[in-house]
């Protein structure tokens, strides 16, 4: 990303090229103009199993490198380029609630990555009459608390929220239009000019939602 570097820190992102579970942290270091490196693990199969594979403490990516720190699980990644740039909310009520969307949204996020790896063609028709139920605790929690955000101010789980809503509006584009207040924040984060400028880039239209191809 070109610019001023809002961190000190040099960072390396590897995954995949794919939007997948790797798409809110890139949300985040975009948004915030963090100067990051991004390496492919996986240009091909073979590259994956034999270069990178060994070398991730689960076996999974993605993985951030932040200095001496490795860290996988992308939450865990998430939450922390969230503290360290200073988007991890403002008291301890805020981060209550950016655990608890989080844990919700990655439930939903779960139930996704199965349908579309496991069972698309016969599946993902019951998977999108069933959407609505699971995303309308999130716009009666977003109408209450009232912001435009989470809390006041963009934090984290507000990446992970909006890309899992983005990747829901490619498999369903009206499974917004009972949820205005999802559909606001939606387009709040979305306008924001830095989120712009990313998804405008070759690197973001080039990667797919899932490596199968699947949406």
């Amino acid at each position: 990303m070109g610019g001023s570097k809002f961190t000190m820190s040099s960072y390396k992102f590897y995954y995949f090229q794919v939007r997948g579970r790797g798409e809110c942290i890139r949300l985040l270091l975009a948004d915030n103009n963090v100067d990051y490196e991004e390496i492919d693990v996986a240009p091909d199969l073979e590259t994956w199993v034999k270069e990178w594979k060994g070398k991730m403490p689960f076996g999974q990516a993605p993985l951030l490198q932040d200095g001496d720190l490795e860290l996988a699980q992308s939450m865990a990644i998430l939450r922390h380029l969230g503290r360290k740039i200073g988007r991890s909310g403002a008291s301890i009520e805020d981060r209550a609630k950016l655990d608890m969307i989080t844990e919700h949204v990655e439930d939903i996020r779960n139930g996704y990555v199965k349908m579309i790896y496991t069972n698309y063609e016969d599946g993902k028709d019951d998977y999108i009459k069933e959407l609505s139920g699971k995303l309308k605790p999130l716009d009666t929690l977003l109408q209450k608390w009232g912001s435009d955000f989470i809390t006041q101010s963009i934090a984290f789980a507000d990446y992970n929220l909006f890309d899992l809503l983005d990747i829901h509006l490619t498999l369903s584009p009206s499974c917004l239009d009972d949820f205005s207040t999802l559909r606001k924040f939606y387009e709040k984060v979305l306008n924001r000019p830095r989120i712009k400028e990313y998804r405008e880039s070759d690197g973001f239209k080039s990667r797919p939602i899932n490596y199968n191809r699947k949406q």
